[in-house]
């Protein structure tokens, strides 16, 4: 693909779900007519076929639907058995809803610092976090790239990973949500897999931790007003469920289609300026969720796209470690170098199912010309 016959005045937006709903609108009015008339809104039939329809994709025994990703990851680290003051293993470089499922569940959040060869926990690192009160660790497939869960799992630690990027994406043959004791799912919006609001999903091969989980996302009953737990309101909506139900035979159609821009994406930028594309590791197949750049320039080349109507974003500037929000765990700047490198340092360009060669192209371009300028 050539990147110099296309201007780069023309805009292009960060993420675009029309292509993705164009084509579904009309069967999704009609879904949502029929539930009208039926009225079952909650834990309609539409929530117990797509909880089949994803573990059967996942390759997992069971799935239990629940109303978001951060949802998701509390409900499986209590229902996994996880104590307060328990702690929890976790990459310094993620979303803060990974630690906040840590601290909502009574746990201790643990970071420990990113691996340069694939962005995600470092085992090692991992290993060196591990004491005498670790109860799980918490892997997060980022960007669409699973975690070296073998070399986690060797920990001997047990595994729960937070796949809510990861729809689909597999490494050393493993598929994301079949590595550990759980997994959570997001279907934000955005997602590989998304829904037309929050929702999210647990899926796992132990029974008795699913049984649970489906009491705790209702107010922990194990049937109506028997109360064996204290639990949260925490189902997935129907209306979700029947909108993931129409979008999850699309999603391998969609993932490859998120890799063919990649790929593009790595032939165009090879080489330019001080330009880092994402690595991948060996026998990994990323679903690229996102597609992170590194540069030292990244506000600076941020700020260039946007001018030209291109849109990007920031994944995740602020390491929840340095937030005001976890100051109270005494971790300073300077303690986990690749997790705050990366928080400097990266700039997620657009990447979507029906993104066209044109659009790319104008992406490609456009940086190009700012490392040349």
């Amino acid at each position: 693909m050539s990147v110099s016959v296309v201007r780069a005045s023309r805009r292009v937006p960060f993420l675009d779900l029309a292509p993705v709903h164009g084509g579904l609108k009309a069967q999704l009015l009609a879904d949502i007519a029929d539930l009208i008339d039926t009225g079952a809104f909650t834990n309609g039939p539409a929530v117990a076929a797509f909880e089949r329809a994803f573990a059967d994709y996942c390759g997992s025994d069971r799935c239990i639907g629940v109303a978001s990703g951060l949802d998701g990851l509390r409900l499986a680290l209590v229902a996994a058995g996880l104590e307060p003051g328990d702690e929890v293993v976790v990459p310094a470089n993620t979303f803060a809803a990974t630690f906040e499922a840590i601290t909502q569940a009574g746990g201790v959040p643990v970071p420990a610092d990113a691996s340069e060869r694939d962005y995600n926990l470092d085992p090692a690192a991992a290993a060196h976090a591990v004491g005498a009160r670790t109860r799980f660790v918490l892997a997060v497939h980022l960007y669409g790239q699973l975690a070296d869960v073998i070399a986690l799992r060797g920990l001997r630690i047990p595994l729960i990973e937070d796949a809510c990027q990861a729809h689909g994406a597999t490494r050393d043959g493993i598929t994301a949500g079949t590595a550990g004791v759980a997994a959570a799912f997001s279907f934000y919006p955005g997602k590989n897999l998304g829904a037309m609001g929050d929702a999210g999903a647990i899926v796992t091969n132990d029974a008795g931790l699913a049984e649970l989980v489906v009491a705790l996302r209702e107010h922990g009953q194990r049937a109506k007003y028997r109360h064996d737990f204290e639990g949260w309101t925490a189902r997935l909506d129907t209306i979700q469920a029947l909108v993931l139900l129409r979008k999850l035979p699309l999603l391998d159609t969609w993932n490859e289609q998120r890799r063919t821009v990649a790929a593009l994406y790595r032939d165009a930028l090879r080489g330019i300026g001080d330009l880092r594309l994402p690595p991948v590791a060996r026998w990994s197949e990323p679903v690229w969720h996102l597609y992170p750049v590194r540069t030292t320039r990244v506000a600076e080349l941020a700020e260039f796209l946007r001018e030209r109507g291109i849109g990007t974003g920031r994944h995740y500037p602020e390491p929840p470690h340095l937030s005001r929000a976890y100051e109270y765990l005494g971790l300073r700047r300077g303690a986990f170098p690749v997790a705050e490198t990366l928080a400097n340092e990266l700039l997620s360009l657009p990447i979507f199912p029906g993104m066209t060669e044109s659009q790319i192209a104008t992406v490609a371009e456009t940086v190009a010309a700012f490392f040349d300028g």
